[in-house]
């Protein structure tokens, strides 16, 4: 089987050592969580999981099936990114100057569509967001002009179907 992207969404009560007990699943499997995001859900005191892998289907299915054998864990899904709306969003911290003295910089960030998040005397911050590559043709755009700091933070995703989570949850728990 050939290697795709996977976005694992795993709804569960937010309880201690359970992102550990989680990430030991991917470990034992030498697979690499690519981004991991957890957020409060829709649900009230249901946090959800938002895992990035790069495997196989059958591999994903395996640890889906792990992961819903954890106590704590109300129901997990996976998707292909063909069938989820995603976007990341990232930081990057740039020397004042450039702003000022590199016409090629106010092109880059306009035609990113990223935004001016604050000015100093010393540095400013743009931040994008939007898909991976997205994110990472700003930075390959910035890199030779240096980047002072860059932080990206995990994917959030929903699915493009009609997922009434609540019904799946509430059945899921009977």
């Amino acid at each position: 089987m050939e290697k795709k992207w996977f976005t694992i969404s795993v709804y569960a009560e937010n309880n201690v050592g359970l992102l550990n007990r989680i990430s030991g699943i991917f470990l034992k499997r030498h697979i690499n969580i690519e981004s991991l995001n957890v957020s409060k859900s829709e649900i009230e005191h249901v946090s959800k999981f938002t895992i990035v892998v790069n495997t196989t289907e059958d591999w994903t299915r395996k640890i889906v099936g792990q992961i819903e054998k954890q106590v704590e864990v109300i129901k997990a899904f996976y998707h292909t990114d063909d069938e989820t709306i995603y976007q990341e969003s990232a930081l990057f911290k740039i020397d004042s100057a450039l702003l000022f003295d590199e016409r090629q910089i106010q092109n880059i960030i306009k035609e990113s569509n990223s935004q001016i998040v604050t000015v100093s005397r010393d540095f400013f911050v743009l931040a994008k967001t939007g898909r991976r590559h997205e994110i990472d043709e700003m930075h390959n755009a910035l890199e030779p002009y240096g980047i002072l700091q860059f932080v990206r933070s995990g994917r959030i995703a929903v699915t493009k179907e009609a997922m009434p989570i609540t019904e799946i949850l509430e059945n899921a728990i009977k």
